[in-house]
Parts: structure tokens; sequence; C-alpha cells
């Protein structure tokens, strides 16, 4: 049994994978963080092309949490992933193995890439998937009125580096959120702005440091809302 087959099944068996805990390094918290440092073994896997054929097999033991779609799971346990920029990916999974990023439930799957090859190989082949058009959105009674809301908040503040549809920005590692899920996003945001999500950019810190958690919530409903032209999954047939 390959070592990724295996992994899936114990993941799918409910049993946690024994190991050493993940390494510390400093973050947001330090005077001396750089948000982003080149350094390391991210910076090799960005100068390497990836192999999505080879991306694909790899990213089976993602797929336990992710689902193969790399939609994720509604419930914002896990996020989407499909259609990620590849030096999204690349950073965020650099920063977890390096313990920038506090994942103890990714970390164990996360160090089975074996090298930089390999975290480019599984980003190519993340970043080409469709992404699920159905995902986990805002679903109060009060939907429209907090997405309009989170309109006004996002044109105003996070539309320069997200985009008006979600798409982010490749070369400044600013991730794609269409698609992503209400959940998701909603937790993240309280994360990064409370000072938790270690690996964050200082910058989006000042930006959502004022925020309410409401205005959290409407901004998240918006988010969740989004979809980028061309790059969404084709809407499934309609059953005959």
């Amino acid at each position: 049994m390959k070592a990724s087959v295996l992994l899936i099944a114990l993941m799918s068996a409910g049993i946690a994978l024994a190991g050493p805990p993940a390494p510390k390094k400093e973050g947001i918290e330090s005077q001396g963080y750089t948000w982003n440092a080149q350094e390391g073994e991210k910076i090799e896997a960005l100068r390497l092309k990836g192999d999505k054929v080879a991306g694909e097999e790899a990213y089976e033991v993602c797929g336990a949490c992710h689902l193969p779609s790399g939609a994720g799971r509604p419930d914002g346990t896990f996020p989407q992933l499909a259609g990620q920029h590849t030096t999204v990916l690349i950073k965020q999974m650099a920063d977890i193995r390096a313990g920038l990023r506090d994942n103890p439930t990714m970390y164990p799957f996360a160090v089975t890439l074996t090298d930089p090859q390999e975290l480019a190989d599984v980003s190519a082949y993340i970043e080409g998937l469709c992404i699920p058009p159905d995902h986990g959105k805002y679903e109060g009674a009060d939907a429209a009125i907090q997405v309009a809301k989170g309109k006004e908040l996002y044109e105003k503040q996070c539309l320069e580096c997200h985009g008006k549809n979600g798409e982010g920005d490749k070369a400044k590692f600013y991730p794609v959120i269409a698609g992503q899920h209400y959940k998701y996003l909603l937790r993240q945001m309280t994360e990064i702005r409370d000072g938790h999500r270690r690996n964050a950019n200082p910058d989006m810190v000042k930006v959502i440091k004022p925020y309410t958690d409401d205005q959290l919530v409407a901004i998240s409903a918006y988010q969740a809302s989004l979809k980028m032209p061309g790059a969404m999954c084709p809407p499934k047939a309609a059953a005959k």
C-alpha cells in the first residue's frame, strides 16, 4: 500500500497520526517578523516547474480532508483549495512545515511531501482544478443584508488586494477567495484580527484590526458569494 493511500485510510478511520510535534518558528508576534520572507524550501519550490501528473498522485493524501475535487468542507473545517494560486499554496504549506503557521491537523500530512519539487507538483495540480460553485455560504435570514454590507466594506478596503471577483494576486501571494467557504473565511479573518494567525500579513492585520465581529460576518458573507469567471466548475447538468 502506498504511503499516501495508507494515510488516507488512517484518516478515514479517525486514527490520529502519531509523530513529533510541529516545530515553532517566530511569527508576527515577534519584532523581527518579516511577512513572506524569501527563504528556505519555499524559494526552491517557487523556482521549480510543477508537474501536474506527479502532483495528482501527491494530492491523494490531501484529498482525505480537502476532497478529491479540492472543495474542502462547507462547515469550514477544511478550506476549498481548487484554483488557488501556486504561490499561495507553496507559501502556506512551507509555513506549516516550518512551524510559522500553526495547524496541528494538517502538519502530519504536510510533512509527507518529500521535497520542494513535490510542493511545486501538488500546488500545480491544485491550481489547475476548477473552483466548485457550490460551497458554504452565509445562510442567515438576513443574508441579503449581510452580503450588501459586506460588499461595501470589501470594495472599500479588500478589493485592491483580492480583486473584484476574489481572484487575488498570484505575484503578490494574495489568495483567491472566490469559492471559499463562509465559515472558513470568518474564522481566518477573526484569527488574523486577533493575532492568532502567526504568518499573517501585517498590512492585512492593520486593515481588519478595527473591524467588529458583525463586520467580519458581513465581509465573509460577501466574499463567499464571489465567483471567478472562467475558473468556476461548469454547472452540473440537470437530472433528466
